[in-house]
């Protein structure tokens, strides 16, 4: 018999960690239309055959010019909210929520200076959350309260 654990209840935005890229406090909105989550960013590149970007825009509050490079990688068709498919690239790195750490993949996408620069999708949500859309800052508030 499977082991049902309980589901925590998100809200349609909140506020998360992502240790693994030194970016702490970054808005994210959850898209239950989404199904893989990204990650806005920028100067998107291959060289060496690693991946080499910077995340979030110059104009944001916690960008930090830092380059990444990722070794391993791999790329995905998405089609977007606008109806368009495009070539984007996947990572895999770690996300803090409620105080815990998981494990998500994350597709890179320049959304320019949007006001969420992550959009978490089905793919991480399920199983692990049901999305409560009249609640805001849910694991944000329950961390600092």
């Amino acid at each position: 018999m499977k082991n049902n654990t309980e589901k925590l209840i998100i809200g349609r935005t909140d506020i998360a960690d992502f240790p693994k890229l030194e970016l702490f406090d970054i808005d994210i909105k959850i898209d239950t239309g989404a199904f893989t989550s990204s990650f806005h960013c920028h100067h998107i590149e291959i060289e060496n055959h690693q991946l080499k970007c910077q995340f979030l825009d110059p104009k944001h509050e916690k960008y930090h010019e830092k380059y990444f490079l990722f070794e391993n990688f791999t790329q995905k068709k998405v089609k977007s909210s606008n109806g368009m498919v495009e070539d984007r690239y996947l990572i895999l790195t770690e996300i803090i929520l409620f105080s815990q750490k998981y494990p998500i993949e994350l597709t890179l996408t320049e959304r320019g200076s949007m006001k969420y620069p992550v959009l978490l999708g089905r793919k991480f949500l399920s199983k692990k959350f049901i999305v409560d859309t009249a609640k805001k800052n849910v694991s944000f508030k329950k961390t600092n309260s």
